[in-house]
């Protein structure tokens, strides 16, 4: 609501100027011009026709009149003015009738309400985030025993950050404390704010898995494997997600790292590998976090080793995009480096890509990982299937859980597998110590993906049979064609017992499969178990034939004369790791001994005729184990159910009563990783047989290689990291992707159907939000202030009142908000219909490379999507948003008034002593300095960004000065209710605002380089240094310090004014997410105007300017102050 300024308030006026001593009138008087100078240069709140036409009727000289400095007790009558009034008194009447003050802590209802729905709104997103779709967390902590040396003689000769950062080797105690170097190099590359011994449970794995495993195995040795010598790098703790050249610093040392270890194995006094042996020329690289990005950045530096990495394993890494766009370096080094492995692999001929030979494998964490979305993990933009892959630690086959971000540094459930998957990659026999490049993406696949993608390689096409099976020719073991085989309790023979399953011809109709499930561990060799899966052919060959041929032999004809051999090859190999589900079963990484399945399609099978599974327990046992031949017709449904009416109705599945072991259903619609949905399933009904076990859930994406499962499925989450808002079209054209499919493996001898439904997860999806789009608050309120203070602007313009900031807030909610809200739906919805022109679908987003240019930036403007269901998002974030700014500018205002109460207090006067005469006036609150003390302060200032301290330090004094105005300013108009004070109050308020809602965007280069000053680097930065980008602040808050208000504008300035808000607004919805930085230079631009619009009403001059700075009018009176 508006107000006047009330009878109280114009006595405070007038009675603030009762205690300075009326002027002597032997003094020189002040001429009608500068009277009217004064009201309309001085007050800067009335509208200028309104002073002329009230002093249209006065007809008077120029000479007439002074105007007093306070009203006369017995004030004299003017010529031409009403009898009882003076000149100023009507003025001021006038006036105030066109003034109306509100205090800045006021606010619309309509205001209020918009403002406690946004507020309530983000707290029900982060209370969704909070409580909403967890994931279960399974890692088990790793204990070790470390020890590490440092070496000191890797010092500035080999590398110029040698006095910043250093090397170390890991040894464990108890195994091997020697300092000298005898296996193969491994580096692990620490992440932002990581310490180099985070290494430990990695490096400790590696030394104890080789002296308790692999030195007694001698077939891995004699493949290559041997032990590890594990290297790691401290870098100071660097905090290199927020600052570019901080990561170049670091891959450059780096390669000088890598340089100095592979020096280390040609040195007799440092090495005791064995001289038969190659030395290193190439080291294995281990990278958590941004070390995984500082890894591939080492392949591009000038000081690059060829071919000194070929294998890189990133734990946890955002390669796809920067998590902040704060810093320009950063912006541009991550842009570089993408630009470099994409136009590697895009070559058309091996010898023309400088990364043919490097194998990189990102492994993400999942949604627990709230540091780095686990989006930006994904290489499927950067590194084709053939060189490297995403894994997500739920698919990894033991582990079957995510991990948070330092979750994923000493897990023992991921340890293990990283550290057996390398010594498998390992041949010591080759210089570069490493199998070749498909070899070892055959062993990476093999450990870390699950076995049932449709790409997983079958060891069975490439063995030969081991194992020959002989049957009694009149055996009944032989299961009919069709038939599904369940074997209830195992071992209830006395003996060994085989039962055969005949393999459908090539060509049979339905796309037949082999699916097999058990609770036994498939193992190979004479004592590989109770339980062996074999794919035999008939074998024709003569008694006594066998011993010589096979490594194993199973006679189950008890010596009879007429028997079948069988050459058989043992499955054992190719067994997926599935986790157990009973009744009892909680979490799918629960200590229960998992399940053990295969799955072949009729394809992988041509070269054999039968599946025998042979039952070699000795006695009866709980064991079981289910095998058969399905139809893809009946284990594949696909749902065509769209994406809306999934949202708006969910969808009701059936697993019907005659299924086959696995049932997978296929959903397209769903591959947004915004979305979350809740999935239920009715009760497995086995009527008179005891269920062998409980329904089993896996949901799965092929791209990135993401599963999850549910035990004992009653009710589950189902969330994915498909496409995620920001992230650039894969590399090259994928295979089709089926979005997200489900995969029940459930008891098939239940004979019983079950329903399943899947529903929208509302509050879920929500929570989604935060992890995705936490950095839209960088940019989104500066959207908002820069409405809020085009609308200040204008309405000063027109009618000289600076309204405050929630009036201005207020007035867009009624105006140009909606306008807003709709140019962003509108926006959203027409990118979303440009990139549906370019593309059939988002799994055909890229093309092959060589055929044509792909887009990565498709996805950098406005919220980041391509999909016209979010078309909502942008409201609603503008929503937030302008919540978000209402209340930085009520916190604003409670840290003004708790710092204005010291002030108040050391200014308190008793009320007997305020009128004194006697006693001197009080300070003013705005004391002009000196011109020269200032521009000294400000050179000396620009002086040190220029060489010392970036401009990010600057800014920061910036704000803290704005601020110490801030105060000073709402002291003065509490104390002295006038118009132009609560003007000069609002105006320097909402420029506060502005400077603060910048001020994350400065704050982490800041806080690099109070850690360079810490660990004592005190190289500048070269970035940082630009005293243009901080000149325009420092003039701004230094005219403000002395209290001077700006001029009201023209009505051609006033255009200029409005547009530069207006562009700030644009591009900070446009490119604000992805290109934050340039929101300090468009408000640097903004400030810059502002000082220019200061010095417009003074001439362009150094005498103008040092006027203007030290409070001087032109006549050279001193300005009256707020």
């Amino acid at each position: 609501m508006r107000r006047k300024l009330s009878s109280s308030a114009e006595e405070d006026n007038e009675g603030s100027t009762a205690n300075h001593p009326q002027p002597n009138h032997d003094e020189k008087k002040t001429t009608f011009s500068t009277a009217k100078y004064d009201l309309t240069r001085h007050s800067d709140t009335l509208d200028r026709r309104k002073v002329e036409k009230a002093l249209a009727p006065a007809q008077l000289t120029p000479s007439a009149c002074t105007p007093p400095a306070k009203p006369s007790s017995s004030p004299k009558k003017s010529e031409g003015l009403p009898a009882g009034q003076t000149r100023d008194k009507m003025l001021d009447a006038r006036a105030r009738q066109n003034l109306r003050i509100r205090s800045p802590w006021s606010c619309s209802l309509l205001t209020l309400t918009t403002t406690l729905s946004a507020f309530s709104l983000m707290l029900y997103i982060l209370h969704s985030f909070a409580t909403k779709q967890l994931d279960s967390k399974g890692c088990d902590m790793y204990y070790t025993s470390s020890m590490f040396y440092r070496f000191a003689d890797f010092d500035t000769e080999h590398t110029r950050f040698a006095s910043k950062y250093s090397l170390h080797l890991y040894r464990e105690i108890g195994y091997d404390e020697d300092s000298k170097v005898k296996g193969v190099p491994v580096l692990f590359i620490p992440g932002n704010a990581g310490s180099y011994k985070q290494a430990r449970s990695l490096a400790s794995e590696t030394v104890r898995h080789y002296y308790n495993n692999v030195q007694q195995n001698k077939e891995a040795l004699s493949a290559g494997a041997t032990s590890i010598d594990f290297f790691s790098v401290d870098f100071n703790e660097d905090f290199t997600a927020f600052h570019g050249q901080t990561l170049l610093d670091q891959a450059e040392y780096l390669n000088d790292a890598v340089s100095y270890i592979l020096s280390l194995y040609h040195d007799p006094r440092r090495s005791q590998r064995d001289p038969v042996l190659p030395d290193p020329s190439s080291v294995i690289l281990i990278g958590h976090s941004m070390g995984g990005v500082a890894a591939r950045a080492m392949l591009t530096m000038p000081n690059y080793q060829s071919n000194s990495v070929n294998t890189i394993i990133t734990i946890s890494a955002p390669h796809a995009r920067s998590p902040v766009s704060v810093d320009s370096d950063l912006v541009r080094t991550y842009q570089r480096i993408n630009d470099y492995w994409r136009e590697a692999y895009s070559q058309k001929w091996a010898s023309d890509n400088h990364l043919w030979h490097v194998t990189l494998i990102s492994i993400a964490g999942g949604s627990l990982d709230t540091t780095v979305p686990s989006d930006y993990a994904s290489l499927a933009s950067l590194v084709p299937s053939t060189h490297g892959f995403t894994v997500f630690t739920s698919s990894i086959p033991g582990m079957w859980s995510g991990a948070d971000h330092i979750q994923t540094t000493w897990c023992v459930q991921l340890v293990r597998p990283i550290a057996r998957s390398i010594f498998e990659a390992l041949d010591v026999h080759r210089p570069s110590q490493t199998k070749t490049r498909a070899e070892r993406m055959r062993v990476f696949k093999r450990w870390y993906l699950t076995g049932i993608e449709d790409t997983a390689e079958k060891m069975l096409l490439h063995k030969e049979p081991t194992t020959l099976l002989t049957l009694e020719d009149q055996s009944n073991s032989i299961n009919p064609a069709g038939k599904r085989l369940v074997l209830r309790t195992l071992g209830k023979h006395d003996k060994s017992n085989a039962h055969v399953l005949p393999i459908p011809p090539q060509g049979t109709p339905g796309r037949k499969k082999f699916t097999f499930l058990s609770n036994l561990p498939l193992e190979e060799g004479a004592n590989g178990g109770h339980l062996d899966v074999l794919f035999c052919s008939v074998l024709p060959l003569q008694p006594g034939h066998s011993a010589a041929l096979f490594s194993m032999n199973i006679d189950l004809s008890d010596g009879r004369a007429g028997s079948t051999r069988l050459a058989c090859e043992n499955a054992a190999s190719d067994r997926i790791a599935l986790p157990a589900s009973y009744r009892t079963s909680v979490h799918p990484f629960d200590k229960t001994p998992p399940f053990s399945y295969l799955q072949y399609e009729l394809e992988d099978l041509g070269e054999h005729q039968f599946v025998a599974i042979v039952d070699k327990a000795s006695g009866a046992t709980s064991a079981w184990a289910i095998a058969e031949f399905s139809d893809a017709s009946e284990s594949i449904i696909s749902v065509n159910t769209g994406l809306w009416r999934l949202v708006a109705f969910g969808s009701r599945l059936k697993l019907p009563a005659e299924r086959p072991l696995m049932t997978s259903f296929e959903i397209p619609a769903l591959y947004s990783s915004l979305l979350a949905f809740k999935l239920r399933m009715g009760n497995q009904v086995c009527g008179e047989n005891a269920e062998l076990f409980t329904p089993l859930l896996r949901q799965y994406l092929s791209e990135p290689h993401e599963s999850r499962y549910v035990v004992n499925v009653k009710e589950a989450n189902v969330s994915l990291h498909g496409i995620a808002p920001f992230m650039p079209p894969p590399l090259r054209s994928q295979a089709a992707n089926h979005g997200l499919s489900l995969q029940f493996w459930t008891d098939p001898t239940c004979g019983s159907s079950i329903d399943v439904s899947l529903m929208i997860d509302v509050s879920g999806s929500m929570g989604k939000l935060v992890i995705r789009y936490r950095t839209v608050f960088a940019a989104f309120p500066l959207l908002i202030v820069a409405l809020v203070l085009r609308k200040q602007f204008k309405l000063y313009d027109d009618s000289g009142v600076f309204v405050t900031f929630t009036e201005s807030m207020d007035f867009c909610f009624r105006t140009s908000m909606p306008l807003l809200f709709l140019a962003l739906t509108v926006l959203g919805i027409s990118l979303a219909a440009s990139s549906t022109t370019k593309s059939t679908g988002w799994s055909n987003w890229g093309t092959n490379a060589t055929e044509s240019a792909v887009d990565y930036t498709k996805n950098d403007l406005l919220l980041g999507s391509q999909d016209p269901f979010f078309w909502f998002l942008g409201p609603m974030f503008g929503l937030l948003s302008a919540s978000f700014c209402l209340m930085v500018n009520y916190a604003t205002l409670v840290v003004v008034c708790l710092l204005q109460m010291p002030l108040r207090l050391l200014s308190f006067r008793p009320k007997w002593r305020r009128h004194d005469p006697t006693k001197k006036p009080s300070m003013p609150a705005f004391a002009a300095t000196s011109p020269k003390r200032r521009i000294i302060t400000a050179s000396v200032l620009l002086l040190l960004v220029s060489t010392v301290i970036p401009y990010q330090f600057a800014y920061l004094v910036a704000c803290i000065v704005q601020i110490a105005t801030c105060v000073r300013a709402f002291r003065h108009a509490q104390e002295n209710r006038s118009a132009a004070n609560h003007n000069f109050y609002n105006y320097v308020h909402s420029i506060l605002i502005l400077m603060l809602c910048v001020l994350p965007i400065n704050i982490p280069v800041l806080v690099v380089w109070i850690h360079n000053l810490a660990v004592h680097w005190l190289t500048p930065f070269s970035s940082h240094h630009n005293v243009l980008s901080i000149m325009p602040f420092i003039l701004l808050v230094e005219t403000l310090t002395s209290g001077q208000m700006i001029p009201r504008a023209s009505a051609r300035l006033t255009y200029v004014t409005n547009a530069l808000f207006f562009s700030l607004a644009v591009y900070a919805a446009v490119y604000g997410i992805t290109f934050a930085y340039l929101l300090h230079h468009i408000v640097n631009g903004v400030a810059a105007w502002l000082v220019a619009l200061h010095f417009s009403g003074s001439d362009l001059s150094l005498s103008g300017l040092t006027r203007i700075l030290d409070g001087h009018d032109n006549e050279g009176d001193v300005k009256k102050r707020p």
